[in-house]
């Protein structure tokens, strides 16, 4: 039986260097595997020109530079780009271009489906199947900056800014996630700052604690409602974590670097979260936590039980809130004529939990429909 090769992709500098080691390599070779994989883009050994033969053909050997497939890329009317990328196992996710003003930011996935069940999320629909490995994730990256990079006449387009906010919880798969965050701020990789890099969770309070101990990345916590009854209704991870202690964690987050905030994310629902009332909750919830908001009109998907606020109802609670101090901003929605805005990502999920089929059968879907 043929030995499987190593994914060079699944390794950080750091464990690249480990890898190395074991086969007898110099560590420093690490840089520059690193460097021709990620900043390059290269993944034909035989082009890595500075390596000596022998060490090509042992990697020819042993290793490969094995990505997901492109099933799909999907461009918006806005500038958007959707990719649904295909894995070995059948499964797909989204990864998602959104380009602005001076900047292109990717989103993207870290588990095929999410287990959380978030009610206004597309993705938690499609139930859950596993976590990506750090190949699959940085991978997202690597893809991109490469289709990016090979549009014609559109020098302009590049990933500046990395948001990992698609499918899935991050922090769920933090061990695969660290490492692929790590190659996002590598100066041999990607070489992002790192407040150009956004992990966002719904609130696992002990793998916070172990991202802040682990990586200076941005933080954004979905927050969604200022009361623990609404949250448990939205966010159904809030009944294990409840708000006091999520805001606890969030109070000392920052702790050592006061001038970073964290940026919490508000998806506006229609007379469900975007009272005054709300608004002057939130306020008190977030009294001593350098914050930003980030409120995020919904975008809806099929058989979505809510509608997004106005947007009178939005600039009101903007207002409200800002006027405490805590700057507040509105998500201007993209891509949500192909699907690829805040909380429509899909994919194709082979669910272990059941919950998609639940769900379908609840709002009279019928099960052969099921489809990305």
């Amino acid at each position: 039986m043929e030995q499987q090769k190593i994914n060079l992709l699944n390794f950080d500098r750091e464990q690249m260097r480990e890898y190395l080691t074991q086969i007898g390599e110099k560590p420093y070779r690490a840089d520059q595997l690193i460097q021709w994989i990620h900043e390059y883009g290269i993944s034909d050994f035989n082009l890595m020109t500075n390596l000596s033969k022998a060490f090509r053909e042992q990697l020819q050997q042993q290793a490969e530079i094995r990505l997901p497939e492109i099933a799909l890329e999907k461009p918006s009317s806005d500038g958007t780009i959707k990719w649904l990328l295909r894995l070995a196992d059948g499964n797909a996710v989204e990864t998602v271009y959104i380009p602005e003003s001076g900047r292109g930011t990717l989103c993207v996935s870290s588990q095929v489906g999410c287990a959380l069940d978030c009610s206004f999320c597309s993705t938690g629909k499609q139930g859950f199947s596993r976590d990506l490995t750090t190949a699959e994730i940085i991978g997202q990256l690597w893809i991109a900056a490469r289709a990016l990079s090979a549009q014609e006449g559109r020098h302009d387009r590049k990933v500046t800014n990395i948001v990992m906010m698609g499918m899935g919880e991050p922090l769920l798969n933090l061990d695969c996630v660290l490492p692929a965050m790590n190659l996002m701020l590598d100066d041999f990789a990607y070489g992002l700052a790192k407040r150009r890099v956004t992990l966002s969770t719904s609130g696992v309070v002990p793998m916070m604690e172990k991202l802040r101990d682990s990586s200076n990345v941005a933080l954004a916590v979905s927050l969604h409602a200022s009361n623990d009854e609404l949250r448990n209704e939205l966010v159904p991870l809030n009944k294990k974590y409840p708000l006091k202690v999520l805001m606890d964690v969030c109070r000392t987050y920052f702790k050592d670097e006061p001038k970073r905030k964290i940026i919490f994310e508000y998806v506006m629902l229609k007379d469900i979260n975007d009272q005054p009332r709300h608004a002057r909750q939130l306020i008190t919830l977030l009294q001593g936590i350098p914050s930003k908001v980030n409120l995020i009109p919904f975008n809806p998907f099929p058989h979505a039980p809510y509608e997004s606020s106005t947007e009178d109802t939005i600039e009101r609670f903007a207002k409200i809130v800002s006027k405490s101090g805590v700057i507040t901003t509105t998500r201007k929605t993209r891509g949500d004529d192909i699907d690829a805005a805040c909380g429509q990502l899909a994919g194709q999920v082979k669910d272990r939990t059941r919950r998609s089929e639940r769900w379908r059968k609840k709002v009279g879907i019928p099960i052969q429909q099921v489809s990305s």
